[in-house]
């Protein structure tokens, strides 16, 4: 699947061609770290790497982004040359490099017209992607901002309501003893011990049960309502639900039912079923507020805000911040299905890009999946790389247009449904920023993207 890059001058141009060339330009040696050209230059010069990487980066904000690095054969520039506008990136030599300078670009295109019908379009082309990368990077920026409200506005509440769910629980205990001693003149001590008893076990069931299954509910309702029915409890079947949730069923109730009369009995089932409604509402809330905290965790750890945005990472924390954060899309009919490498090391990267990655590879295999299938993540450590494979069983990607998908603007998608970059991106954070590789296998009910990423950067 690898070519040359489409900025790559050395394999469209003959050796004549080439001669030609390299006589209108100037050889320099580089150190690692030269500045080639500064962002907001006004006149700067042309390069094609002989030897080396430059790297090109764009300051936004207070941080300098990765735009793309040269390999020999490419080219440096945009259009701006042409227009005499600043210069939108700075070039750096990564390592010792050889290059072949031309200060005058005009002049070039002039005297080596060969060079100027692809130069020129894939400036343009170059100028283009740049705008967009930009772009996408403001939109990674705007996540940022937009966790940091997140987390402010939400923290705060779901704080407030955890609070108050455990003192609404221990006002409600404390209501439930006074109206059990209300209760004395009504019942007997034995009475209201195995009313007690009852409640308490109640309360344990809904704290740990899960729930059961729509059927299995409704099946038990009517059962108890029935039960209720024949010890002439009013309204048994509005008592049945709150019961049955909480694990009361005719045979809990015996006992009491056998001890009262029918006014005691129904006063004491009310009285249970008003308690238990409100413990039930009580874990609501905390269930509730937990996940939001939860949620707000996620979007900052997805972010990678309040941290450096290069350091060591936890791959396998990425993968389940993206899987939270993905969540409304999986959890109506897609099985995740993890292999994780637990020795697994840590790599120095930039953790939100790759998370960007991970949400690319993942959304497209929901989207080709139609929302039905499993979803395969797989990790691994092989020699001096880290392994991320994201598998699928949907439709596949047609072989008509498997050599295009990393093309920018291309899309397999419907009109409005993608932008084509995708793919493009992700390629650009893995092999640009990282020094990596991606790679893809696909069949009809089997796709994986392989992405490995090295060790030590």
């Amino acid at each position: 699947m690898e070519t040359f890059s489409e900025t790559s001058i050395f394999p469209k141009l003959s050796d004549e061609q080439l001669q030609k060339l390299s006589e209108c330009g100037i050889e320099v040696q580089l150190n690692p770290g030269d500045i080639l050209f500064a962002e907001g230059d006004i006149n700067y010069d042309f390069y094609v790497i002989l030897e080396g990487e430059i790297k090109v980066t764009k300051k936004i904000g207070d941080k300098e982004v990765v735009v793309v690095v040269h390999q020999p054969g490419e080219f440096t520039g945009n259009l701006s040359m042409l227009v005499g506008s600043p210069c939108p990136a700075t070039g750096r030599s990564v390592n010792a490099s050889r290059v072949l300078k031309f200060t005058e670009f005009k002049q070039l295109i002039d005297e080596c017209p060969s060079t100027r019908d692809f130069v020129i379009p894939a400036m343009a082309q170059r100028s283009k992607l740049l705008e967009v990368q930009m772009q996408e990077q403001e939109k990674l920026a705007a996540l940022g901002k937009l966790s940091a409200g997140l987390a402010h506005e939400l923290n705060n509440p779901a704080a407030a309501g955890s609070r108050a769910a455990k003192q609404l629980n221990s006002a409600i205990e404390n209501l439930q003893n006074q109206m059990l001693s209300l209760g004395v003149e009504h019942f007997c001590v034995t009475h209201l011990q195995l009313i007690k008893e009852l409640q308490q076990k109640a309360v344990e069931h809904i704290a740990q049960a899960k729930p059961l299954a729509p059927l299995e509910q409704s099946d038990r309702e009517d059962l108890l309502a029935d039960w209720l029915d024949e010890y002439e409890i009013d309204k048994g079947w509005q008592l049945a639900p709150t019961l049955v949730s909480a694990g009361v069923d005719a045979e809990a109730l015996l006992p009491l039912a056998q001890q009262l009369n029918p006014e005691a009995f129904s006063e004491a089932l009310i009285w249970l079923e008003a308690t238990l409604t409100i413990k039930g509402l009580v874990k609501e809330v905390e269930q509730s507020t937990a996940r939001i905290s939860e949620l707000v965790q996620a979007i900052k750890n997805y972010s990678y805000m309040d941290r450096a945005s290069l350091q060591k990472i936890d791959l396998h924390e990425g993968l389940e911040n993206t899987l939270t954060i993905l969540n409304h899309k999986l959890k109506h009919g897609i099985i995740v299905k993890r292999d994780y490498d637990q020795q697994l090391p840590k790599i120095c990267a930039y953790g939100n890009e790759l998370n960007q990655v991970w949400t690319n590879l993942i959304d497209n295999a929901i989207d080709a999946m139609q929302g039905q299938g499993e979803l395969r993540i797989r990790t691994a450590t092989e020699n001096d790389c880290v392994l991320v494979e994201i598998a699928d069983n949907g439709s596949g990607i047609p072989p008509e247009i498997q050599g295009r998908i990393f093309e920018p603007f291309f899309t397999s998608k419907g009109v409005g449904e993608g932008t084509g970059l995708g793919l493009d991106i992700s390629r650009r954070i893995v092999v640009c920023q990282h020094h990596g590789n991606i790679r893809f296998d696909s069949k009809l009910g089997d796709t994986s993207f392989q992405v490995r990423l090295p060790i030590n950067k």
